[in-house]
Formats: C-alpha cells, structure tokens, sequence
C-alpha cells in the first residue's frame, strides 16, 4: 500500500503487542479528548474518534468508561499533551508525541534515551519540513464500493489519496481535512475502523537489517515510556 502503511504500522503494532502497554496509551488518548470536548462522543469528535480506535485494538468497554472519567479528575487537570524531535543514528530522524503531568520528567526521559543510543534531542522545529501531517481513515472494502466513485465523491473533502489491498480501503488526506472526510465518510455511511494522524517522512530512508535492530531498541524504548503516545520516524 503507500506511504502510510509502510515501516511504523507493522513494527510498531509488533512492538505495542503487549496489552499492558497499549491500552494505558490509549486509555490516555481517550482522557485528553473528554477533557478538551467533554465526555460526550457525540459531542465530541476527537473523543469519538479516540474511542473508535480503542475500540479496533479490542479495549474493554470498562477500561473506556474509565478513561473518559478520568478526564474531570484532578489528576489530570494539568495533563499537557507535548512533541519532541530527535536524530538517531543512520540518519533517522524521529517525531514523537508526548500526554504527561509532568513536562520536565518527560524531557529527560525522552533526552535520555535517545543520548544513551547515540542520538539526540533536538530543537522543536527542526523537523518542521521533514514531515508531514496527515489524516488517515481505514474501513472494510465492500462488495458494492466503487473506489473511483469514492474517489470523486471524497475530493471535495479533502482526499489526496484512496487505496485498498486484502480488503481494507485506506483513506488519506491533509491533516487540516480530518473533520471534513470524517464527515464526508459518515454521511456516505461508511463504517470507519480507524482513524488517527500521521506523520509521514517527506524523504524517507532506507538502512540496513542490522542498522533497523539497532533504531528498534531506541523506538522500543521510547514507546515503553508511560508518557510517549506515538513514534514517527522516517524510515522507508
């Protein structure tokens, strides 16, 4: 498929294999959304969306209700939702996005790790033009889809592109359209199984097999951080 099926999808979903990594991730994810739009999903679309992809990585419908109360606990009252750039070795570069309560602890930890591999944190907006930000809709390829008529009828929305491969339609746009194809999908009453923002490398890289061990460890270190929520790099 493109560009935003290739490296980060598989070898990240292999390395958040464990549940009781992933849906502490996500269980956050959901707190952010109610305590910026509010508990209602209906009301609040970036929560209706985060429940939505909770919901594809089989969370539990308790661990969601949970989350969504958290949001008016005091213990999120000063939860921040920050990024960080770094450069690994190989020439990876690397975008990470951060939900923490504690802005300092996360800055050394994601310092940290990086420097104790061989790379570095650098300056917030050094990576500015090495990505870029895009909106990504997955759903299930159906007997009666006509992607060409999909296509037509999703450009008005704001798609740049639409693909499918082993029965799964993927969906991309400018970040700036992810609430206008979303709704353009729901209208057309299209059961969307995921959806999210990525950041896709504008010049991806290609390293060697042993090379990629070496990036895993740093990325595997990253995303076992209670704080970090996703890893991009630009690895092909």
């Amino acid at each position: 498929m493109g560009r935003a099926f290739e490296y980060r999808k598989a070898s990240k979903l292999k390395r958040w294999g464990a549940m009781s990594k992933l849906f502490p991730k996500l269980g956050k994810i959901i707190t952010m959304a109610a305590k910026e739009g509010g508990p209602d999903p209906d009301m609040n679309a970036k929560l209706r969306t985060a429940i939505l992809n909770a919901k594809a990585e089989n969370m539990p419908k308790d661990n969601i209700e949970a989350a969504i109360k958290r949001a008016s606990s005091k213990d999120t009252a000063s939860m921040l939702e920050v990024n960080f750039e770094g450069k690994a070795p190989h020439g990876v570069l690397i975008f990470i996005e951060c939900a923490t309560d504690n802005n300092t602890r996360t800055v050394a930890n994601v310092k940290n790790i990086l420097t104790k591999h061989g790379g570095e944190l650098l300056t917030n907006g050094s990576l500015e033009f090495m990505f870029s930000r895009k909106a990504v809709f997955e759903f299930d390829l159906k007997d009666d889809m006509d992607l060409e008529e999909l296509e037509l009828e999703l450009i008005d929305a704001g798609l740049e592109e639409i693909e499918s491969e082993d029965g799964v339609v993927l969906v991309t746009g400018d970040y700036t359209s992810f609430g206008t194809l979303n709704e353009a999908l729901e209208g057309m009453g299209i059961e969307i199984t995921k959806a999210h923002l990525e950041r896709m490398a504008n010049t991806p890289i290609s390293i060697t097999p042993e090379q990629q061990a070496e990036i895993d460890k740093i990325l595997e270190r990253l995303e076992d951080d209670e704080d970090v929520q996703k890893v991009f790099t630009n690895l092909a």
